[in-house]
């Protein structure tokens, strides 16, 4: 499953021939070798850290891989922890990558295995961050390949359309489609997006288990980091 998922439009195709993309490769990969560790947990809008350097985070609906994708852009496996079960991340948590930039991986919006009062509070929490954080550069917002965008994705598009808040799309698990199915649904995908006002016009193509397209994500997401490290 999933040979061939260049053919579906990732955007490393062809950087040998770019020396401007190959220099932003380049500028991703340094920016996500540096260390980076866990900062803070934050439950609710009060808990939140102190505004500081920019911040990327990762939103998306339950299960769609918002922690794998993190450990794979940093290559460490353990720092944001995953799970099978839908609900597992419960709080915003904020990792500091090498003084330039911090990482929010958020809590998962839609179904979780957790009471439906806790995934309301949860979900409230992080539409509250999205719409009134100073520092958020940018909302990576995570649609999963499988299914493409559902009714709770084109819910908080909205949110982050009305709030002006940058987001761009990153589409994961791409290693579970061959490369027809993942071209069928970037295509979709791309003509929703480029329906919303405040969406980046790139969408990603992500796979955490083969790497697929996280060197472009890093690339993408290194130009948003802190010229000098705090």
């Amino acid at each position: 499953m999933g040979v061939g998922r260049h053919e579906a439009g990732t955007p490393e195709d062809g950087i040998g021939d770019d020396p401007e993309r190959a220099a932003l490769l380049e500028r991703g990969r340094l920016l996500f070798a540096r260390d980076c560790a866990f900062l803070v947990s934050a439950p609710t809008i009060k808990t939140l850290p102190p505004i500081g350097l920019p911040e990327v985070a990762f939103a998306g609906r339950s299960n769609v891989g918002k922690s794998s994708l993190l450990n794979a852009l940093v290559g460490r496996k353990g720092l944001a922890r995953t799970s099978n079960t839908p609900g597992r991340t419960q709080a915003l948590n904020f990792f500091a990558l090498g003084g330039a930039m911090m990482l929010v991986d958020l809590p998962g919006y839609g179904y979780a295995a957790a009471p439906k009062h806790k995934v309301a509070d949860w979900t409230e929490t992080v539409f509250a961050y999205l719409k009134g954080r100073p520092t958020l550069r940018r909302a990576c917002l995570l649609i999963d390949s499988r299914h493409g965008i559902l009714k709770a994705d084109r819910a908080a598009m909205d949110v982050l359309d009305k709030s002006a808040v940058v987001y761009q799309i990153v589409m994961t698990k791409a290693d579970k489609l061959t490369a027809r199915q993942l071209a069928t649904t970037l295509q979709a995908v791309k003509a929703e997006a480029a329906k919303h006002t405040a969406c980046h016009p790139e969408v990603l193509v992500t796979s955490s288990v083969d790497a697929t397209g996280i060197e472009a994500l890093r690339a993408a997401l290194a130009s948003l980091a802190a010229e000098e490290p705090a």
